[in-house]
């Protein structure tokens, strides 16, 4: 059993997407950090880190996850924007769900509102977008 399960992360994780998994964190922080910005002000940032670490965590996790699963870092998404870009997004949907299970639970502060589930959704999958566009325009 274990060798199927190797095989199947073996699959989904290549040691030459490293780069975009830091530029997807980049991505995804800077999204959450905007928003913990705009609702509570620039000042939230060094008075409160422990509260705006808890609002990029769950969505991190749900990165985290989903984002191997769905196979945003296989040797696919390593070669160009074109592979790269739709693979973020089919990660970030089920990432962004667990972000907002994660948000909801007893575990996060926050909660969940449909109007920041769907701002999140798609400014989430924007920023994953511009950001490996970004990286692979810059690469070269």
């Amino acid at each position: 059993m274990a060798s199927s399960e190797e095989s199947f992360l073996a699959r989904r994780i290549d040691a030459e997407a490293f780069p975009l998994a830091v530029v997807d964190v980049l991505a995804l922080a800077a999204v959450l950090t905007i928003g913990v910005i705009n609702h509570n002000g620039v000042e939230y940032l060094s008075t409160n880190p422990v509260g705006w670490l808890l609002t990029l965590v769950p969505f991190l996790v749900g990165w985290a996850v989903a984002g191997p699963l769905v196979g945003a870092y296989s040797a696919g998404a390593a070669e160009s924007a074109k592979a790269a870009i739709p693979l973020a997004i089919r990660a970030w949907i089920p990432g962004s769900i667990i972000g907002f299970v994660l948000r909801a639970s007893p575990l996060f502060s926050g909660g969940f509102q449909w109007t920041f589930g769907i701002v999140m959704l798609l400014t989430g999958g924007v920023s994953l977008a511009v950001f490996r566009w970004l990286f692979f325009k810059l690469r070269g």
